[in-house]
């Protein structure tokens, strides 16, 4: 293989890898267990810095979790993907922001504010890259407190976590989420 052609597959299994992150990202913040799920080989597993858990046990656990906030919002940065063949090292720092539930009484644990980084292990199987291990490490937590933000107008359109948020009408034709 010439350099540009060895250059071109570095930049599109990069490009994938970095893709499959925002797609997790997506499918956190907009509820969409399947987008999740599709990150992820079978038989991955998922260290959120509580212990081990197989792809689908960490479904099971972080969609009910998820439903305890109003919003969250997930923001990827510094990805840094080292690969050797068809396996790749993919840190990533975030930032993730987490909103209590409208009208419920506050609780610091439900309005916060995260640092975190992702270390992943990438597997490409059968011409497919995606999560075959990840542990997810806290950097540093604050407490977003609800008497320094800026109460939204509702005249302004809120982002939803359902078939309501453009996401889902904005272009039909793209049925990949």
């Amino acid at each position: 293989m010439d350099e540009l052609s060895v250059n071109l597959a570095m930049l599109a299994r990069d490009r994938t890898i970095e893709r499959t992150l925002h797609r997790y990202c997506r499918g956190i913040d907009r509820m969409l267990p399947e987008t999740v799920r599709s990150c992820f080989h079978d038989g991955a597993i998922d260290d959120h810095g509580d212990g081990p858990r197989d792809r689908d046990e960490f479904i099971a656990w972080v969609f009910p979790l998820l439903a305890t906030y109003e919003s969250t919002m997930h923001l990827i940065a510094n990805v840094m993907i080292d690969a050797h063949d068809d396996v790749a090292l993919a840190e990533s720092y975030g930032i993730a922001h987490h909103r209590g539930l409208e009208g419920e009484p506050f609780e610091p644990r439900r309005n916060l504010i995260t640092g975190f980084r992702f270390v992943d292990r990438f597997e490409q199987r059968g011409g497919r890259w995606a999560i075959a291990h990840r542990v997810a490490t806290t950097e540093w937590s604050r407490i977003d407190d609800p008497a320094d933000r800026w109460p939204i107008p509702d005249t302004i359109r809120r982002g939803t976590r359902d078939e309501t948020d453009p996401l889902h009408w904005l272009v039909p034709e793209v049925t990949t989420r």
